[in-house]
């Protein structure tokens, strides 16, 4: 009861889920070892403990991105403790901790996005590179790339605007998972976006996008809502429940034709717009990026594209 978890959990409930799950585990891991070391309390925790702890974590190895989180965490929880009094002063003011490494995210190539948004791929379907090089499903023995459109099934509908949406708006998983019908306008090709802490933005969606939203809000959707689906929920799992985060996943590993993860679709929908020529400040709104720094890492990524590019093509090079 002294650390107060439950409370400090509703202080920061307006932020995304998985951020505060990531930090109330943080503080809650913490806490655990300080007792160990005989606090009883946020009022017993200095700040030559607070650092102890992010060294005891480096000693067990934890990537340097979970140290930087729990320092991220640690503060969050001692600024909340000191404005509600529990403490004199916040020790975790100034609490650094190491930088992430610095990794490029992975953009996926334009004939890696086409795969992945062709029609679902069937029983003995291989994947082979067209004429052009790039990658695409055909079946065995046939040359067409289609599928057999009387195979598709509702979860084919879903998976289809799932993955167009993605591309298309540069969502983050949370924020397509916790849409809801309300949000979409589909006749003006505008989707409003709940993004990190309760921030709302509009986002533009191209017409191939809005077709497969439609068709899935049709007879698909209907035939995957049961009696346990939330009311207005956008997308629906095989239990009729609102799709999470790990069905998300699931999508990817079955219509990728390479290993991917569902946030490279918006780091892929951020680099093309920059490779296209698009404002940074204008992809730094699509993405919901509070500051511009964030977004700032994409030119980095097309900067890499353009010296690969350049060292392939230039017959000096």
């Amino acid at each position: 009861m002294a650390w107060a978890f439950d409370d400090y959990r509703r202080s920061v409930a307006g932020l995304s889920p998985d951020t505060v799950r990531a930090y109330a585990s943080d503080v809650a891991k913490f806490a655990d070892w300080a007792e160990r070391g005989g606090a009883n309390g946020p009022a017993d925790v200095d700040r030559v403990m607070l650092r102890r702890y992010l060294a005891f974590l480096a000693t067990r190895s934890y990537a340097r991105a979970t140290i930087a989180r729990t320092a991220a965490s640690l503060r969050s929880y001692f600024a909340w403790c000191a404005r509600r009094g529990v403490i004199d002063s916040d020790p975790s003011a100034r609490l650094s901790a190491p930088s992430p490494d610095s990794r490029l995210p992975r953009v996926l190539s334009h004939g890696e996005i086409e795969a992945l948004l062709q029609t679902p791929a069937q029983p003995g379907d291989q994947v082979v590179p067209d004429d052009a090089g790039s990658i695409v499903r055909a079946p065995l023995g046939h040359p067409s790339t289609a599928g057999d459109g009387d195979s598709r099934t509702p979860r084919d509908s879903r998976d289809d605007a799932v993955l167009e949406l993605l591309y298309a708006a540069g969502l983050r998983v949370a924020e397509l998972c916790s849409l809801d019908i309300d949000d979409l306008d589909l006749g003006r090709g505008i989707v409003r976006v709940t993004g990190k802490g309760s921030k709302e933005r509009q986002v533009l969606v191209h017409q191939r996008c809005i077709e497969a939203l439609d068709e899935w809000l049709g007879d698909p959707r209907a035939a995957m809502v049961t009696d346990v689906t939330p009311t207005g929920a956008v997308f629906v799992n095989g239990r009729g429940r609102r799709l999470g985060s790990r069905d998300v996943r699931r999508i990817l590993d079955r219509r990728s034709p390479v290993p991917t993860h569902p946030h490279a679709l918006r780091h892929s929908f951020a680099t093309h717009l920059l490779d296209g020529g698009a404002d940074l400040r204008v992809v730094q709104e699509l993405l919901g990026h509070a500051s511009l720094q964030t977004t700032q890492v994409y030119t980095h990524v097309s900067k890499e594209r353009l010296r690969s590019v350049y060292a392939g093509t230039h017959p000096r090079a």
